[in-house]
This record gives C-alpha cells, structure tokens and sequence, in this order.
C-alpha cells in the first residue's frame, strides 16, 4: 500500500524537494509513497487569486482566510477522506514519534502549511478533525519546512525504507530516552580513544552501558523526558499493585 502525502501549500515548488532524495527519494521512485502537493491559491475566486486579509481588530501581517483554506480542506478530504489533515502550527500540540509511528502505519496524511500571522481560527472551528501540530518552540516562515520534517518522519518508519527492520528501534526516543553516544574507526583519534567497553566484544556489557548512557544523557538534557520515563518504568509495578486489590 502507498503511503500518500497531500501537501495544501502557497509553495507547492517545495515538494518533494529534500524528501526527493536519499532514502527517501528512491522509496518515491519505488512507489512507497506518493507526493502531491495542492496549490491552496487555487481554491481563491478573485482575480488575484487572494488567500489572506487583514486580522480582524487590528495588528501587524495578514491572516489566512477560513473559507479558502476551508474549501482546500475539504477538497483534500474528498480525494483520500480516510487519511488524516494535520495543520502545521506552533500553537499546535508538540509532536512525538509515538504520533508518527502512527501516522507511519495509516494510509497517508495530508498536512496544511500556515503562513503570515496563521490561520483564521473558525478553519478549526469548522473542521474539528483538523489535528494541530508543532515540530517544536521555534517559529518558521512557513508550514513547509515542518511538513518536510513530518514527512520524513514517517517515510523513513514505512516497510523496506531504512532496510533492516530493527534499525531505527534504539534510536532518540524511540524507547523514550535520547540516544546514546556511538563511535567508528580510527580506534584513536588526536588521543581520544573509543570506550574500551565498547572494544570489549561483551554484548552483555555493550548494552549495559549503552542503556546507562542514554539514560544520564536523557536525566541531563531533557529532564522532561526523563520524568516521563521514570514515570513509566514504575507504572507496571503500581498496576500491578491495584489488580492484587481488586
């Protein structure tokens, strides 16, 4: 089954851009997944083709107009209306690789890119099942760039895209914690040698310290996640805990 990407964009020259290459690229030449990019000016009826307005109450930039985005909206859903429409916002809830895992496992996804100042909020209002996201704190000129992060995000998760199935299992947040460190050849390099653990041949010890380092990195650079995963590692024993008393 093709995974299919729509992508509703004032830029649709973007795409497939950098997804048109490497791993990715070739699965679209292989038919993995397919790239189809909606030119929202389209859906404009003036004859300057106008896709925003002034924000209502005043203020700096323009807005995106509901009623035009609207009917992209519904145009998209109407040529695969079992695939999900994500509109790419920083008021959108942060995404997570447990949401692009599933993502990765459906039929496709379509993704809004926002521009100027946003989208006028009855587009929400009006299409509930639109879901908001966020690639992160940061603000970009447009949807596009993290519609691309989207996409490879699931392009790389979809059967044969990576080869060896098992390959992506270990990394960043994968197993809730950042990854840890890794090491190649020359052994010593300027007088930095490779951990001697990991020379050892002990598969054992290997994964031992493999798991404690991504663990202390995790606790020191995203406390958020290590709380989360504490949190998760005693779950079990507390549900436990709760069946013994029912």
């Amino acid at each position: 089954m093709t995974f299919r990407a729509q992508i509703l964009t004032l830029y649709p020259e973007m795409f497939p851009g950098p997804l048109g290459t490497s791993l990715a690229g070739r699965a679209l030449e292989e038919g993995t997944w397919s790239c189809s990019p909606i030119q929202i000016r389209d859906f404009a009826s003036d004859k300057h083709l106008t896709v925003d307005d002034t924000p209502a109450g005043g203020g700096a930039g323009m807005v995106l107009r509901a009623d035009i985005l609207s009917a992209a909206v519904a145009h998209a859903a109407g040529l695969h209306p079992n695939v999900p429409i994500l509109a790419m916002t920083p008021r959108g809830k942060p995404i997570t690789q447990a949401r692009i895992r599933e993502l990765a496992t459906g039929p496709g996804v379509s993704v809004l890119c926002g521009r100027f100042e946003g989208f006028d909020e009855r587009l929400f209002d009006a299409h509930p099942e639109i879901e908001q996201v966020s690639m992160g704190d940061i603000i970009l000129s447009g949807g596009e760039i993290g519609a691309l992060m989207l996409l490879d995000a699931c392009i790389r998760l979809l059967p044969g895209v990576m080869g060896a199935s098992s390959s992506g299992d270990e990394e960043s947040f994968e197993q809730g914690l950042l990854e840890y460190p890794h090491y190649t050849r020359p052994n010593d390099w300027e007088g930095r040698m490779i951990p001697e653990v990991l020379r050892s041949g002990d598969h054992a010890k290997i994964a031992a310290w493999r798991k404690q380092q991504a663990e202390e990195i995790t606790r020191l650079r995203r406390p958020d996640l290590w709380g989360r995963y504490k949190d998760a590692r005693v779950q079990p024993a507390s549900d436990v805990r709760q069946k013994n008393k029912d």
